[in-house]
């Protein structure tokens, strides 16, 4: 449990940085988007500004990453014995 939550704890953190970020600098995040988006043309859909739905890609962030951490820590228990 202490995985799991840790885990949905610190990617909270950084979604939640992130959207400050590209509010801030919205085009150095266009192109980190588009570098990892492999061919991705951005510039059809790029706001530059966090969307009404932040609190909807933030909880779900949140949720799969606790059921990674989860999993993760459950797998690796299982490993060390």
């Amino acid at each position: 449990m202490a995985t799991a939550n840790a885990t949905a704890i610190t990617v909270g953190f950084i979604y939640v940085a992130c959207a400050l970020l590209v509010a801030v600098f919205p085009e150095f995040f266009r192109v980190v988007a588009e570098s990892w988006f492999h061919g991705w043309d951005t510039e059809l859909f790029w706001t530059g500004t966090p969307r009404g739905n932040f609190v909807l890609g933030l909880v779900s962030a949140m949720i799969g990453s606790w059921v990674v951490g989860y999993v993760f820590a459950w797998s690796y228990n299982k490993f060390i014995k």
